[in-house]
């Protein structure tokens, strides 16, 4: 492994032991963000290095803006988890992981400072300009698990990262009044749905029924690109930002 960050950004190298190849040779062609869920970012750094742990990302970014590399990017980290993503399981293989130091909604969920988020924004600059990480492969932890993970939450500013270049992303469609479709529903409307979240990259089966599982992946949708209301009902803004997304998806230059 290299003994120097790959990163110019990073002012620490702290090698964890949980690392290896990537399956098949993979480049690297996806970007997960996460926070860390723990109170203090020195215990999350500990957990990261720790071999008994059996997880890791290849940076942590402190919420002072302090940047630590734990993974050399051509190496497989161990971030992501038991997820999916447009019907690819193994997404540690392709992906690149950031933790964020923030200690989640399970400590009260503070906001993410100004000084970390400018971290932020300039290590995913940094990323992308090594790898080939087309913007919506940009994505949450919510996204690829979100039946198990809330991070990076509604807090995130997702909007911030897209006005510098990072990821895909449409302003969303303001709240309205309309209750919108939940658990229990069924019909043409909500197989509808479920196909749109898939043709994104959700994993999400179409069955014309609005369950749980349903319910958690239009939660993730929300936390990532319609934060105002996080409340896994598929209301007219909620139908509306997916669509914008989408037609953006789809009038995105192929590079």
């Amino acid at each position: 492994m290299t003994l120097a960050p790959d990163s110019p950004l990073a002012t620490l190298w702290c090698p964890s032991p949980n690392y290896e190849p990537r399956v098949g040779g993979r480049k690297p062609d996806m970007l997960i963000l996460h926070y860390t869920g723990m109170e203090s970012c020195e215990a999350a750094l500990d957990r990261l290095t720790s071999a008994e742990a059996k997880v890791s990302s290849h940076y942590l970014i402190d919420d002072d803006g302090r940047i630590v590399q734990l993974v050399a990017e051509p190496e497989r980290a161990w971030h992501a988890g038991q997820s999916l993503w447009a019907g690819e399981t193994d997404l540690n293989s392709c992906s690149i992981g950031i933790e964020i130091h923030n200690p989640g909604h399970d400590f009260d969920y503070p906001d993410f400072p100004e000084v970390e988020m400018r971290a932020v924004e300039a290590l995913c600059l940094d990323i992308l300009s090594r790898n080939a990480i087309p913007p919506e492969r940009v994505l949450a932890h919510s996204d690829i698990a979100p039946f198990r993970k809330r991070d990076p939450g509604e807090k995130f500013d997702w909007a911030r990262l897209a006005l510098a270049g990072i990821g895909l992303y449409v302003a969303p469609t303001p709240v309205g009044d309309d209750p919108g479709m939940g658990a229990g529903d069924e019909g043409k409307a909500i197989a509808e749905l479920q196909r749109v979240l898939a043709s994104y990259g959700y994993g999400v089966e179409v069955t014309g029924t609005y369950g749980r599982g349903l319910e958690q992946i239009v939660l993730a949708f929300q936390r990532h690109f319609r934060p105002e209301r996080v409340d896994g009902r598929a209301d007219a803004s909620t139908l509306d930002t997916l669509a914008r997304l989408i037609a953006a998806l789809e009038a995105r230059p192929l590079s």
